[in-house]
C-alpha cells in the first residue's frame, strides 16, 4: 500500500459535470480538460505530502498525517481543515463540497471524488 510515485493522468470521467458542481468557473474547467496532470505523492508512514503538478508550472501541495487535522486546499484553491484517514487501503478526504478517496490499484493511481450525485473518476498511471 505504497503511495509514494509520481503519476500522470490517464484518464478522466465525469470532468465537466463535477467541475461545474464544485463551483469552478467555465474558463478554468475548459482550460483544465485536457491538463496532463502530474500528481507526486510522497508517504512516510503516516505522513504524505500529495502534490498536483500543472502544466505552466503551478502546483498544488497538500501535507497531511493520518488521523490528525490539517490544512488543505481544494482544486479551486480554498483552504480548510480536514482529517484525513486510511480505510481499507484508501486515503479518504471530505474536502467543503465533495468526498474524496485515492488508492493504487494494479498498481495506477485511482481517485474518486463524489459531490451531489456527481462521481468524478480520475486513474493515473504511474510514470516514476
Amino acid at each position: 500500500m505504497a503511495f509514494t510515485g509520481k503519476y500522470e493522468v490517464e484518464s478522466e470521467e465525469n470532468y465537466d459535470e463535477f467541475m461545474k458542481k464544485i463551483g469552478l468557473p467555465s474558463d478554468i474547467i475548459e482550460k483544465g480538460r485536457n491538463f496532463k496532470i502530474v500528481t507526486e505523492v510522497v508517504q512516510n508512514g503516516e505522513e504524505f505530502t500529495w502534490s498536483q503538478l500543472y502544466p505552466g508550472g503551478q502546483s498544488m501541495t497538500n501535507t497531511f498525517v493520518i488521523g490528525k487535522e490539517s490544512n488543505m486546499e481544494t482544486m479551486g484553491g480554498k483552504k480548510f481543515k480536514a482529517t484525513v484517514q486510511l480505510e481499507g487501503g484508501k486515503v479518504v478526504a471530505d474536502f467543503p463540497n465533495y468526498h474524496h478517496t485515492a488508492e493504487i490499484a494494479g498498481g495506477k493511481l485511482v481517485e474518486i471524488s463524489t459531490t451531489a450525485g456527481v462521481t468524478f473518476k480520475r486513474i493515473s498511471k504511474r510514470v516514476a
